[in-house]
């Protein structure tokens, strides 16, 4: 047994003991394997992340899109019309929503929102 076992990572309460090889939380009655992280083998981390296009299709590296909405594009007068397809799309972490790297035909390299493409 170790002098002192982690907090709840539920609840943070810091009174947890050991009960084999579990560790207890004696507030919210949670149970877990030290050394694992809160959801115990199921979650991974980051890499677990889901992108979801406008209608609630599951988005992956390398799939074609297409444009649902007008999308207007600082520097050109006329912008992105919809039903533009989108190829090849690469999923990010970008700034304010944008999670979708692309290059648009006509338009080269840019960042969309998934929330205004859906799989193609």
């Amino acid at each position: 047994m170790s002098e002192n076992p982690p907090p709840c990572p539920k609840c943070s309460c810091v009174y947890t003991y050991e009960m084999n090889a579990l560790v207890v939380c004696p507030e919210c009655a949670h149970e877990w394997v030290p050394g694992q992280n809160a959801e115990g083998a199921e979650g991974s981390g980051p890499e677990e992340r889901v992108v979801k296009d406008a209608v609630g299709n599951v988005l992956r590296d390398g799939d074609s899109v297409t444009v649902v909405k007008a999308l207007k594009v600082k520097g050109s007068p006329s912008g992105i019309k919809a039903g533009t397809k989108v190829r090849n799309i690469r999923l990010i972490d970008g700034v304010d929503g944008h999670d979708i790297d692309c290059k648009v035909d006509g338009f080269g390299a840019m960042q969309l929102k998934s929330s205004v493409v859906k799989k193609a």
